[in-house]
């Protein structure tokens, strides 16, 4: 019975831990206003492409940026030391369209297939100070998305987070557990943001002024390191007052998701390895949040089955869920993923184990980098 007794109480703990991340942390996002701005500063902007290897991509994509309907704007193609048609296609398109500028990255020795290489030449080289992001193998889902992430920027917001979606498969598991991950991650690293402890943020729509980027010495604190060109870069230069956030809906872009979970869980391995390198205060956030995770699940199913002051613990379980499908619900409906809240709890039952997966495999072997 004291051992019962002892999980019941560490159970209710674990509750009290959870409701605090989903009502009060992740709340500070999911339960906010949207704020609109009718002031149009038309900041002139560089959008800057890295791309390696991603000719169809680029073809297939390309012209949904270079449509934006934005007044003053360039696209600066990177081409990282690519070995199919990439240059040709950025070729092509700057034969057709005056405001691209190309910067042509070949390997040395010092920095080997390194994209931190490749991007700060882009950076250097582009001709506005504020920057906006997005992968080769993205597109923005309207043409307002340089119009609307650039909207979020003024003298002290120099820092833009995005949100960057995938693509939807119709009756695809993987496809609904890739995008409830993205936007459980997605909540996390707004919400750290709204209330003052911005962590991260992602590659595929990002924006910022390229002072902050001097301001870091770029990535050459983390440049040994192949990945974390947004997230580790975001979390040593934000703060709590050089960075907005932007989840207006045409301000999206979407990704083609991965179509294999090996291919996924590959990706994963890249993405997670930077967190070790995150500032103590995030990587504390980051773990007890997913460790009060494994102990709700843990012990709710071990006190069902002794029964042991069921009552409460039922009360406790439903009051958790409560709070978590309003929660991740509200964030679910600002990001447009309304129906992976549908099986909640399936995925996060598969995501934990998943992610937990990642944390071996991640310690047991080093994952691979860019193309």
């Amino acid at each position: 019975m004291l051992i019962l007794e002892v999980l019941f109480y560490s159970f209710v703990a674990v509750v009290v831990i959870q409701v605090l991340y989903y009502a009060v942390l992740f709340g500070s996002f999911a339960f906010s206003k949207s704020i609109t701005t009718s002031l149009n500063r038309n900041y002139p902007i560089s959008v800057v492409i890295c791309a390696k290897n991603e000719a169809q991509n680029l073809k297939k994509f390309l012209p949904s940026i270079l449509n934006q309907s934005y007044p003053n704007f360039e696209v600066v193609l990177i081409n990282d030391s690519s070995h199919d048609e990439t240059l040709d296609v950025f070729e092509d398109f700057k034969s057709k369209h005056s405001n691209i500028k190309i910067v042509d990255v070949k390997n040395i020795e010092a920095f080997w297939g390194n994209k931190k290489y490749a991007l700060s030449l882009g950076i250097k080289a582009a001709t506005h100070n504020h920057l906006l992001f997005i992968d080769a193998d993205c597109q923005p889902v309207s043409n307002q998305w340089i119009d609307k992430m650039s909207q979020s920027f003024n003298d002290e917001n120099t820092i833009i987070l995005g949100y960057g979606a995938y693509n939807k498969i119709k009756n695809s598991f993987l496809n609904k557990l890739i995008r409830f991950e993205t936007l459980l991650t997605a909540t996390q690293y707004f919400s750290f943001a709204k209330v003052g402890i911005p962590f991260m943020g992602v590659g595929r729509n990002l924006a910022y002024h390229r002072d902050e980027f001097f301001k870091t010495n770029g990535f050459i604190k983390h440049m040994k390191i192949r990945s974390g060109d947004d997230d580790l870069f975001i979390n040593e230069a934000a703060n709590a007052t050089n960075t907005a956030i932007c989840y207006n809906k045409d301000s999206f872009t979407s990704s083609i998701p991965k179509s294999s979970l090996k291919d996924w869980f590959k990706q994963k391995r890249r993405h997670v390895s930077t967190a070790q390198y995150y500032k103590f205060k995030h990587q504390f956030l980051l773990a007890s949040f997913y460790i009060s995770q494994i102990l709700f699940w843990t012990l709710a199913i071990v006190l069902a089955i002794t029964t042991y002051l069921w009552p409460f613990v039922l009360g406790l379980i439903i009051l958790r869920f409560i709070i978590q499908f309003l929660s991740l619900g509200f964030s679910a409906n600002k990001l447009d993923e309304k129906d992976t809240i549908l099986l909640l709890p399936i995925l996060e039952i598969t995501l934990i184990v998943l992610q937990f997966s990642i944390f071996i495999a991640n310690k047991i072997s080093k994952p691979n980098y860019w193309k």
